[in-house]
């Protein structure tokens, strides 16, 4: 007899796909145009710049399970050193080629050993990332932002999220995502899942009796 669960869990992932392929899109035509100096605009990524960040993404989208894991070994299992060496791979010489390479993987379903969903928390996060400090606005389909943040609120796999808003009570205020108990901290499905991955700008954007011990928490591990 077949196992339901696991049917059922690559179906999810079949799904999510696609909305990764929009999302990559939508950002790779946001950065079309952008100058050599805006390239280098600091993003709300700690230490990167625009350009390094996209690369990153780039990174992401090119490793396998088996190249991932050859890479931390290779690297020590220090984790922060292989983020680092897989993203000069793809930075390239100019930011030209920077975006070109990511336009290549734009389709990819190549990814590390993680579930689908969280691929599709790096780009939206990461997309804001260099969006807000560009000053460009994109208008995620709700439905997108509602399942990013259900995942972010139970997992601390690849960004601590679910500890980070322990203790405090969520409430988007555009579409139907709700979590926890304590201080309030309503606003935005978008603000909300920045704030909730550590981008303190994003605490600007909440309201609530709960934002100043969130926005305490953000920026850290």
């Amino acid at each position: 007899m077949t196992d339901p669960a696991p049917t059922a869990e690559r179906k999810r992932e079949t799904g999510v796909w696609p909305l990764i392929h929009t999302e990559r899109a939508a950002l790779a035509a946001d950065l079309a145009d952008l100058t050599d100096d805006q390239w280098e605009t600091p993003s709300l990524c700690a230490g990167l710049t625009v350009r390094e960040v996209v690369a990153h993404l780039t990174a992401g989208a090119s490793l396998d399970t088996v190249r991932w894991l050859a890479g931390v070994i290779r690297c020590r299992f220090d984790f922060d050193r292989q983020v680092a060496v897989r993203l000069a791979e793809q930075l390239g010489a100019t930011p030209g080629e920077t975006l070109e390479r990511f336009r290549r993987i734009v389709p990819s379903t190549t990814k590390p050993p993680l579930p689908a969903i969280a691929m599709l928390g790096e780009v939206i996060v990461h997309g804001e990332d260099v969006r807000r400090p560009l000053g460009i606005r994109r208008d995620h389909p709700i439905g997108v932002l509602t399942e990013t943040a259900e995942y972010y609120r139970g997992s601390d796999l690849v960004v601590v999220a679910r500890k980070r808003i322990g203790g405090l009570r969520l409430v988007a205020d555009d579409g139907p995502f709700a979590t926890g108990s304590g201080p309030l901290v309503s606003g935005r499905t978008l603000a909300l899942i920045m704030a909730m991955t550590g981008r303190a700008a994003y605490c600007d954007d909440l309201e609530g009796d709960g934002v100043e011990l969130l926005r305490s928490r953000c920026g850290t591990a």
